[in-house]
């Protein structure tokens, strides 16, 4: 039977049981004993800074001027400067130690070095000056005192203007330099490009472009399937390729045999002889939609990357994969390839950009600075630099280890593809079919192209989806959403009189990464 209690009796219960409860504070921090705290620094002190104990301590770093530091509470030795004058170090000698090892140190056996008074004078000469000593040697008032006591910092001085110290005997007189700020150099002056032709035949988007090396003819390949061959003098279709069946997302032809490769979104690679105009070769291996490829400009090896997150090397002639270049943890968006290290270059969805060892098939660098994916990477034909684009910015690189050089900014969209000639005009090519052409060496932007549409088309299919120079560099050709392909040239007519360079010297702001 369930004995019954008043409420009074189990409210009562209730808090007695709370109170036993917390009464016991377990979070509450023990409080700090003085004594075993003094001991277990002592020991701290000794063990970690015991090695440098003995070195000579700077007078200025005391609390007090004019002795030991009274307010320490862990009693340490504190060496006391003599009251009539400033000396700046105080030389002391060495701790007792034993005199040999393995003899335990009691006051018969402990050894301790003092130095002679020669030689701590000596020492004192060759210590750098303290402040005391340097206020009073100090001829006239210099710039920073004077900024110091109007109560601004040193570094609000004005901009252009910089402090030079010239120290010689301990004296620091001070002169005002004028100092320049880094500014951008003068852009070498390039003529502006206009289109001068329109060349329409597919029927999907153009998605990607390459000009042979004889320079007769250039190549697309197109969301319609099919790859295309173009007189480029004329601009008159050749041929027509049929064979995949997704969007061909890449063409190269090479210069070392009569061969033209394709990749495309049905994960096949082929390669067309063009002596027959048929494929002689597939190279299979990767998982997913192939985006970009190309040759080695020395050996017979071609790579591809892909929507895997791995680019793959492949041996043209037996169709082996060589090497699967895994490390990236998105789609790789873009490859290059370079007979110098590194050999490969490789630009990915997941914001990186990474150079590789193509003998190990390892990872040389990684590249972090950008903040969105990288679509596009082109190698300078004559520096041995490169650039990368993504919609954060355009970014300038050294070989070998990828030392960032300059932020091109100002494109803002999604940068698809950069093209560059000898002649350091770089092309970047956006999504909203906007063209940018800039200065390689000052980064100027000195041109900006938004051709129209295709009639017919929407607006909205303005976009560059290649770009490519064909080998005299006197043309540029893209690949467009609006299913045609430009042809630019340089404006003849156009000198440095009628187009001058809109530039000024402005002070640098960029962005160091």
């Amino acid at each position: 039977e369930v004995q019954k209690h008043s409420v009074h009796t189990l409210v009562f219960r209730s808090l007695k049981r709370t109170h036993d409860m917390f009464v016991a504070d377990n979070a509450k921090p023990i409080p700090l004993d003085e004594e075993s705290h003094k001991v277990k620094m002592a020991v701290k002190l000794r063990t970690e800074y015991g090695s440098v104990l003995h070195m000579p301590t700077l007078k200025e770093n005391m609390r007090e001027k004019g002795g030991p530091n009274t307010g320490d509470p862990y009693g340490h030795k504190q060496y006391s400067g003599n009251q009539g004058q400033e000396l700046e170090y105080l030389v002391t000698g060495t701790h007792p130690y034993p005199p040999g090892p393995g003899v335990a140190l009691t006051a018969d056996t402990k050894v301790q070095r003092m130095p002679s008074e020669s030689a701590a004078q000596s020492l004192a000469v060759a210590l750098p000056a303290s402040q005391s000593r340097v206020d009073a040697n100090r001829t006239a008032a210099g710039v920073g005192d004077i900024y110091r006591h109007a109560g601004i910092s040193e570094r609000s001085q004005p901009p252009g203007m910089s402090v030079a110290m010239v120290e010689a005997g301990g004296n620091k007189n001070s002169a005002l330099m004028a100092k320049k700020a880094p500014t951008m150099p003068k852009p070498q002056w390039h003529p502006p490009w206009k289109l001068y032709r329109v060349i329409s035949g597919h029927l999907g988007w153009v998605r990607c472009i390459a000009v042979e090396p004889g320079n007769q003819w250039f190549v697309t390949g197109s969301a319609d399937r099919t790859i295309k061959i173009w007189d480029l003098a004329s601009g008159k279709l050749k041929l027509s390729l049929t064979g995949h069946i997704s969007t061909v997302r890449g063409v190269i032809v090479s210069a070392r045999s009569p061969y033209l490769f394709s990749c495309g979104e049905d994960k096949q690679v082929k390669c067309w002889d063009l002596e027959y105009n048929k494929v002689i070769r597939h190279y299979h291996g990767h998982l997913s939609a192939v985006y970009g490829l190309d040759l080695h400009p020395t050996i017979d090896v071609l790579v591809t990357c892909s929507r895997d997150s791995t680019a793959r090397i492949w041996d043209v002639r037996t169709k082996a994969s060589v090497h699967t270049l895994s490390g990236h943890t998105n789609a790789v968006a873009t490859v290059k390839c370079q007979a110098a290290e590194p050999q490969i270059i490789t630009g990915s969805h997941d914001t990186t950009i990474r150079l590789w060892d193509l003998v190990a098939g390892k990872t040389r660098v990684t590249l972090t600075n950008h903040k969105k994916s990288v679509r596009a990477v082109v190698l300078h034909p004559r520096h041995y630099t490169f650039a990368s684009g993504s919609p954060d910015n355009i970014k300038q690189w050294k070989f070998p280890d990828g030392n960032f050089i300059q932020n091109l900014s100002g494109h803002n969209a999604i940068i698809n593809t950069l093209a560059v000639n000898s002649d350091g005009v770089l092309v970047s090519g956006a999504d909203n079919g906007t063209m940018h052409l800039w200065d390689w060496r000052t980064g100027y932007n000195f041109q900006r192209v938004h051709a129209a549409v295709q009639p017919g088309s929407l607006d909205s299919e303005s976009g560059i989806f290649a770009c490519v120079f064909d080998q005299s560099e006197s043309r540029l050709l893209t690949a467009e959403a609006d299913k045609t392909i430009k042809v630019y040239k340089e404006d003849e007519t156009a000198t440095e009189e009628t187009h001058p360079v809109s530039w000024k010297p402005e002070i640098i702001k960029r962005k160091r990464f």
